[in-house]
């Protein structure tokens, strides 16, 4: 994996672990239901989304890695290509995006090129070395492999809201 720490191992698995925790993971869902949002900010962002094999509406609270602006939002896939929701949006592209005090929008998704990836990645590691840092040894747990900056494999998704013009 990565030339991480024995600490920073720790925190990896430990984080790891926490993102398997389903009843953990879906808690801001309620928030995001009860208009409380906003509470979580403008880096965490709700994302609904329909099961591609039932139909259902799906719901999921991402970390937000790049707002390049108003109407755009970037997420990563934190457990890769396995991830329902990824899955599923790329299956049905046609979702909905709320993020701090902004309630449910209609919104596009698309999968980021690697390149797009890499841009978006290179941004977030400049804003935000800290939070890399740990969210990296995060991901690194949660997929079995090494995260590199360049020609990442992480899946990227871009969420842009459906505006008039659209």
């Amino acid at each position: 994996m990565s030339n991480a720490t024995p600490s920073s191992d720790a925190v990896g698995r430990t984080g790891a672990r926490l993102l398997r925790n389903r009843a953990l993971m879906r808690a801001p869902i309620w928030l995001y239901r009860a208009r409380l949002g906003f509470l979580l900010g403008s880096r965490l962002l709700l994302l609904e989304h329909v099961g591609r094999k039932t139909g259902a509406r799906r719901c999921v609270v991402l970390e937000v890695l790049g707002h390049p602006d108003r109407d755009t939002y970037v997420v990563a896939s934190g457990f890769g290509d396995r991830a329902q929701w990824y899955r599923n949006v790329v299956a049905e592209p046609r979702v909905r995006v709320a993020s701090g005090a902004r309630g449910l929008s209609p919104a596009t998704a698309r999968r980021l090129s690697a390149a797009e990836a890499d841009a978006a990645l290179a941004v977030y590691v400049r804003k935000h070395p800290r939070a890399w840092g740990k969210f990296k040894t995060i991901l690194e747990n949660t997929l079995g492999t090494a995260i590199s900056e360049r020609d990442t494999e992480l899946p990227m998704v871009e969420l842009r809201l459906d505006g008039p013009g659209s």
